[in-house]
Order: structure tokens, then sequence, then C-alpha cells
């Protein structure tokens, strides 16, 4: 699975710390710690007929991870909220559309690693392009690789940070192998997630989800939690083994960029009967009626 080049992106305008510019216009410091080291947190937003969805909790996230790596002139969520408004104006944008925010602890006095060398503050980026769900809605075929998601005593992945060489190298794997993306398990064996999104699957009717003990806590994975109880599916969220997986009547990931999006094959293994399911079906079409619904109107 490789996304397509929209041509509706060839002249696009995105924002640095209060300058919008053109695609081809270079906008960020070789002295910036995204640059020097990933040294920056990150979030994608959905716009949905004018409305972003989840806005808040994508902005809490954010600081949360911001604070966690000790981020000096953390931006307000009303600025950085008014710096996606603005960008979406600049582009004419209001469906269709991912934005993608990344805060980075700022520019450096000079390369090297240390915090202290950044004085002047963070940088914040919004990129914001033409983009509907990238996934193939007739079924991705995923591929378990070697690299493992670290847990909290290496990285927390409560940090949703910008270093993803972890999820590169995995999607490398994935690639050779042929399939759309890779399954990823954690330290001990586990699934975990896949390098991009989050896992569940349908067995006996009811839902299973990885717990994130090696995964970040995703907006729509969490906003799954939250509809399929109210549609009529228990959901229990646990350890989950490879060999569940391929065992599973249903199996489909989630994310912001991919909304929901059904797995047929996970390493050869056809996943129930090799087709979108119904219970992958029927909480795929009340997830995007609810993010249509509701969500912060950019003006």
């Amino acid at each position: 699975m490789l996304q397509r080049y929209d041509p509706r992106n060839a002249d696009i305008r995105y924002w640095v710390n209060g300058v919008l510019r053109h695609r081809d216009e270079p906008g960020l410091s070789p002295f910036d710690s995204v640059v020097q080291g990933g040294d920056a947190v990150w979030e994608g937003l959905r716009l949905y007929d004018g409305k972003i969805f989840a806005l808040d909790a994508h902005l809490a996230r954010l600081r949360r991870s911001a604070k966690a790596l000790n981020f000096t002139d953390i931006p307000s969520d009303s600025d950085i909220t008014s710096a996606v408004k603005e960008t979406l104006k600049a582009n004419d944008m209001r469906d269709g559309v991912h934005v993608r925010l990344t805060l980075t602890r700022g520019v450096k006095l000079t390369s090297g690693m240390d915090p202290r060398l950044n004085t002047a503050g963070s940088t914040l980026i919004v990129l914001a392009e033409h983009k509907p769900p990238v996934y193939d809605t007739a079924g991705l075929t995923l591929a378990t690789a070697s690299v493992r998601r670290p847990g909290a005593d290496v990285l927390d992945p409560k940090i949703h940070h910008a270093n993803l060489l972890n999820s590169i190298l995995a999607k490398v794997e994935a690639n050779v192998a042929g399939a759309d993306d890779a399954l990823m398990l954690d330290s001990r064996g586990f699934v975990a997630e896949t390098n991009a999104t989050h896992l569940f699957a349908v067995v006996d009717g009811a839902l299973v989800t990885p717990r994130t003990v090696a995964c970040p806590e995703g907006i729509t994975r969490d906003t799954v939690l939250e509809l399929a109880p109210q549609a009529g599916y228990e959901v229990t969220v646990r350890d989950i083994s490879l060999v569940e997986m391929y065992t599973a009547d249903e199996v489909f990931c989630t994310g912001t960029m991919g909304e929901l999006a059904a797995v047929t094959t996970i390493d050869g293994r056809t996943i129930g009967a090799g087709e979108v399911g119904p219970v992958t079906a029927k909480l795929s079409a009340i997830y995007q009626a609810h993010a249509r619904e509701h969500g912060t109107p950019i003006g």
C-alpha cells in the first residue's frame, strides 16, 4: 500500500511559527531540534465538512507529550488552533483533509543534543493536505516485523514523539514482504499495533484490543472503545497473542489518517472470510458518521 500523490497539494502552503510558506519554500532551520535529533511531538488531525474531529483530545495529548519532554514555551491551545485555522483557510480546505501538527523543542544555538542549547522556545509546524482515508477499504495485508515496539522501560509510548525510526524499520520489512503494513509485537511477544495504527480483533461477536503498554493511546482507538458498546459490542482490553489474531473472525486497524480499515491477511493467514466483516463495516460507518457530526468548526 503506497499513498497516492494528490495533485491538489501541488501549491499548498504550510505554517512555521506564524509564517505561511509554499510547500517548495524551505522554512525550517537546520538547527531545529527535530532536524538535530527527531526531538519533537506530533498529532494527526482530520477535517470533516469544516470541522476538526477530536481537536481537544489531540491538543491535550500534544501538550502532555511536550510537557513530558520538558519543552518550554509550549503554545496555548488557542494559538495552535488559530494556526491550524489560518493554514486551512490559506489552502481553501474544508473536507477530506489531514493535518499534521508538529511541535519541536525549537532552534538550537549550535548543533548538539543538550536541551540547554535551546533558548528560543518551541517551533510549531502545521501541514495540511488534501488526503482522504489512505487505506484500501477492501482489506489490508499485514506481515509481522522482527522489530519490536518498546515499552515504558525503553521509551514510554505515552510520549507521542516524532522519532519514528522504530516504525519505519518495521515498515521497511513489510514492504520487502509485499504487505501493506507491519504488525508489531511488544518485548514480551504480544501484539502491540501496526507500524502506524492500532488493532482490534473480533472474536465471537465481541471486540478485543491490546493494552497500550507498548503503543500510544490512540484517539481513534478511544473513539471505537466508546462507540462499540453503544452499538451493542462488548470490548475487552487485554494482552493478545499473534495466534489469536490469526484465528479471529475479523481484524481491523484504527487511526486518524485511515479511520477504520479491515485486515484480511496476516502472515499469509486469511482472517475470517478474507473480506471486510460485518462488525468492521458497521463500526466503520458508525465512526464516520460520528466524526462528521462531532468536531470543532474552523470558521
